[in-house]
Parts: C-alpha cells; structure tokens; sequence
C-alpha cells in the first residue's frame, strides 16, 4: 500500500546498489535507485520516496551537489549520506548541508537497516504527507475519505481511491506510468500480471471528482496520468 514507505537509492557501483536494495526490500521498504548523479539528481527531485540514500562521488552531480538541490526544493526530505570517505570534513558538510545521518563504506547492512529505521522514525512528524487539499474550492479530506464540493455536496472515496488519488496529487503533475501505480497503489508487481483495474478505478474516480475537479485528472495516451495543478491541460 501507499502508507509502506519508500527510498530512493542513489549509487554508482552497481553490486553495492544492489546489495542495498534487496536489504530494503527484504526489510519490507519499498524502492528506487540510480546508477549514476545525472539519473539520481532528476530522481530525487521528482520522485516521491520517503528517504533517500545518497552516495557522494559518482558521475555526474556529485552527492553533495544532489543534497543541495534537494534542499532548496524539498527543504524536508529526509536524506542518509553514503561515502567510503570518512574525513571529519565531509561528514560535517554533509550533515550541514541538511543530511540527516552519515554511513561510512564499507557498512554492515544491519548497521543500514537500523540507521534507516532510525531516520525514518525521527523525521516521521516532519516528513508526513498531508491528507487534505483544496482545488477551486473543493475540499479533499484523504483522512476520512471524502471530497467537499462547495455546494454542500459531500462524495465518499474508498480507501483505495483515497490512496491513488494522493498518490497522484503528491506526484506534484509527474505523469505516472501505469506500472508505477501498480507498484506503490496496488503492491503489485505489473511484470507478472496484467490488469485493467487502474483503468475502472480512474473512472470511478473522475466520476467521483466532478466537472470541478475531473479535468485535472489528465490521460496521457501510451504514458500513464497525472493530476494537474491548473485545469489548463
């Protein structure tokens, strides 16, 4: 579901990225990953993941480099720092630069994985997504399921249409692939099943949304949807 918690792991060598992603996953977090700084840096500033592992030295944008762009776009994202550099001064910049935690390579992933869950429990409160949102005048509580229309008009969502449309609002107008919405919505893994299931949903959901707020919710055709922010599609 939507709620289990996903990281973005940014890092050049391959057999340590690995190495870390199927730890995440067989501690029950979702994942994303880039190879390299050019990937990693359009990654963290589009993706909606709940932490970020960030190696410092790769191609491309360095970590520190990534860490300061995040910073000034998503000032509360919650970043652990990934170097084989141990030096007093890298491990201040980067906890200056706004990191949450600093793991020196090479790392027991026990050690990862309680660093993690230390991180993610601490930034929790700060990190938390809003449930509620207002659209002209349309009000959307995901917290009790409902949209408010201005008219006095209250329409009921299931939890699963809560969760895809926050999903969708959080993505801040990212176009979302269909496989993706089946990975982080439906928990399901799109390369072993196929299912129209994001189609029936979306129209149950536009019809739930309203002339008021249905344009928003855009079909982009061979790519997947996105909820736009401006009824200007």
């Amino acid at each position: 579901m939507i709620d289990s918690p996903t990281i973005l792991v940014i890092e050049d060598d391959s057999a340590v990225r690995t190495g870390i992603v199927d730890t995440l996953e067989y501690g029950g977090y979702r994942t994303l990953q880039a190879p390299d700084g050019h990937v990693g840096m359009e990654m963290a500033l589009r993706s909606n993941y709940r932490l970020l592992l960030l190696d410092i030295v790769m191609p491309g944008p360095s970590g520190f480099e990534i860490l300061a762009a995040l910073k000034k776009a998503r000032p509360g994202q919650a970043v652990i720092m990934l170097s084989a550099r141990g030096e007093e001064q890298d491990r201040v910049k980067g906890l200056v630069g706004g990191a949450d935690d600093y793991v020196v390579k090479p790392f027991s992933m026990k050690e990862l994985l309680a660093r993690v869950d230390a991180v993610l429990r601490r930034t929790h409160e700060r990190s938390a997504p809003s449930a509620n949102f207002s659209f002209d005048g349309v009000e959307i509580d995901l917290t009790e399921n409902k949209i408010k229309f201005s008219n006095g008009t209250i329409t009921e969502l299931s939890d699963r249409e809560s969760c895809l449309l926050r999903y969708l609002i959080e993505a801040n107008g990212r176009i979302l692939t269909r496989n993706e919405i089946l990975r982080h919505v439906w928990n399901l893994d799109p390369d072993k099943i196929e299912t129209r299931t994001i189609d029936m949903h979306m129209a149950n959901l536009r019809a739930k949304l309203g002339s008021d707020l249905a344009p928003r919710l855009v079909t982009e055709r061979g790519k997947g949807y996105r909820f736009t922010k401006a009824t200007d599609t």
